[in-house]
């Protein structure tokens, strides 16, 4: 299109220059909201404060929290050590207990050791004893004790011997203090070593009479 256009028909109209367009574009900059203003000082300390005190607070839950778990847990070992700590007691006290009776049959034995060997006469009582229990009914009664017993019980236990016709009869499986009855109605066994036996068992000792014998299952 080539047509020449009057001035005429253009109607209003202006140069047009570089500058033109930036001075379109600063109204629209100009329009433009303002930046949002930075919050003022006493709302940053106040929020500041806020979370200070939030995390304060949350501290204190934590660490109670904390101080329960650690107090149950505390308690727990504190009542097994207790228990434990009685359960040894116990033990030890049982063991003392045990010793103690250990020393007591053992100083026991030691008595009765030193009384038969300071007083041997003692056995003409025992045989006296051991010959009364036998029953009235019994015949053959035969009264067997140490050789070196029998001098002492056939003066000491005569009469009661007389009185039953039994017979004096040593015998070195004896063990000097005790003695053994024997007859057509059965036994009795009164020598030391079983009467040891018999009373330590009170004490719940199995401690023999001989160091060298073994106890009894």
């Amino acid at each position: 299109y080539s047509r020449f256009i009057p001035r005429e028909e253009l109607g209003a109209f202006a140069a047009w220059h570089p500058d033109t367009l930036n001075a379109e574009l600063e109204p629209a900059a100009a329009a433009a909201p303002p930046a949002e203003a930075a919050a003022p000082p006493a709302q940053v300390a106040a929020a500041r404060q806020a979370g200070y005190q939030d995390g304060y607070r949350d501290g204190l839950v934590a660490l109670d929290s904390f101080k329960q778990s650690f107090a149950m847990q505390m308690t727990t070992q504190l009542g097994q050590l207790v228990q434990s700590f009685h359960t040894q007691i116990d033990a030890l006290e049982q063991q003392m207990a045990q010793a103690v009776a250990q020393a007591a049959v053992m100083l026991a034995r030691r008595v009765v050791r030193a009384e038969v060997h300071a007083h041997p006469e003692q056995v003409a009582e025992l045989a006296t004893q051991a010959v009364n229990a036998v029953l009235q009914s019994a015949r053959q009664i035969r009264v067997l004790v140490h050789p070196e017993d029998h001098a002492l019980v056939a003066s000491g236990a005569a009469e009661a011997l007389q009185s039953r016709g039994a017979r004096l009869l040593p015998h070195p499986d004896v063990a000097r203090g005790g003695c053994i009855v024997e007859s057509d109605l059965g036994r009795i066994d009164a020598s030391i070593d079983i009467r040891w036996r018999e009373a330590a068992a009170t004490l719940g000792s199995e401690l023999p009479w001989h160091d060298d014998e073994a106890p009894r299952p």
